[in-house]
């Protein structure tokens, strides 16, 4: 039986490379979508290709593959389609960052909005049948009309990177009403881990709380800190978005814990973890506040554990102390480094 092939937007992301790895461990040949750039980003997926070259010393790895492609270019998605065959597709790229997505909105809708259509496009285009699996956002449900949030909380966008995501969703649902394709949005409430980006509030508080207990940092700077989230963990989160694509029929879920913490809470959790107080090193700036604030997000997963038998198995506790333990020891190496 042949293996199952898998297309990954966003690859080189967090949740790109959690989801490579769920589908290496499945038994899938992945293909990565990457843009050309004069940097290489590839850390958080470079042991896959480790891994793979391990299977046979004498090959180049065969089950992880990457691919030139973007998605602001129509073309270039349906020549990749077309050279991949794909038998599922997970659209996780996007310009994520809700702050900077105020600075460069036309960039952020571009790639996170119509990136999606041109995808669900190309697939319409060549007449290829796979699933697809659309990656919405809690930030779609903005200044919350009912609390929790489910797949029927109407949005109320804050942002414009939760603008360009409500577009993806309903084009996603758009696309399967109009043409029959097999796609699904996965509303992810936030999800974090060791591969977070350090511009995202949750990396940045447990990079500094590895930096000021060896020294290198002597104060953080961050916005409101009665923010109140949903947080998970994303290595939960990718294999929820797996599951709705192996279902009978294309759905929604919402994806969450089902509680929410304040920034403050992480805070007392990430420093907790050093003995150290954080009022002591904390600082608020208002140049992290946002244009509109998100105050509260909260998500009732019932219809994904219901339907999917999916539900999260890492607490909010354990989740700061796995991304605090990773950090402390990217900090004694910064260290050490400095040392000579």
């Amino acid at each position: 039986m042949a293996k199952k092939r898998a297309l990954i937007t966003g690859i080189t992301g967090q949740d790109g490379s959690y989801l490579a790895e769920l589908l290496l461990a499945k038994d899938y040949t992945v293909y990565g979508l990457i843009r050309r750039s004069s940097t290489f980003n590839r850390a958080r997926i470079e042991h896959l290709y480790l891994d793979s070259m391990r299977k046979d010393a004498h090959a180049a790895p065969t089950d992880i593959k990457l691919v030139y492609g973007d998605l602001n270019d129509a073309s270039s998605l349906n020549h990749i389609i077309q050279q991949t065959k794909p038998d599922e597709i997970y659209n996780l790229g996007a310009q994520s960052h809700v702050r900077i997505s105020f600075d460069v909105p036309e960039f952020t809708c571009d790639v996170t909005a119509l990136g999606a259509l041109r995808l669900l496009e190309a697939l319409r285009e060549t007449g290829h049948q796979c699933r697809f699996y659309q990656a919405s956002s809690s930030e779609m449900y903005g200044k919350v009309v009912e609390t929790p949030q489910t797949e029927t909380t109407p949005f109320h966008p804050r942002s414009p990177y939760a603008c360009a995501k409500v577009f993806a969703h309903w084009i996603t649902i758009n696309y399967r009403e109009s043409y029959g394709q097999f796609a699904c949005g996965g509303i992810l409430f936030n999800h974090e881990s060791p591969r977070r980006g350090e511009n995202f509030v949750t990396r940045k508080i447990t990079r500094a709380v590895g930096r000021i207990s060896h020294g290198l940092q002597a104060k953080l700077y961050l916005g409101n800190l009665d923010a109140k989230r949903d947080w998970g963990f994303a290595g939960d989160y990718v294999e929820a978005m797996w599951r709705m694509l192996q279902q009978d029929e294309p759905d929604d879920y919402v994806i969450a814990t089902g509680e929410t913490h304040s920034v403050r809470e992480f805070l007392e959790y990430a420093f907790g973890r050093v003995n150290l107080d954080y009022q002591q090193y904390v600082e608020v700036d208002p140049k992290y506040y946002r244009p509109a604030e998100v105050d509260l997000l909260l998500g009732d997963p019932t219809k994904a554990k219901q339907k999917l038998d999916w539900s999260p198995q890492v607490t909010f506790k354990e989740l700061v102390e796995m991304m605090v333990d990773h950090d402390l020891k990217l900090a004694e190496k910064e260290a050490r480094d400095k040392q000579g």
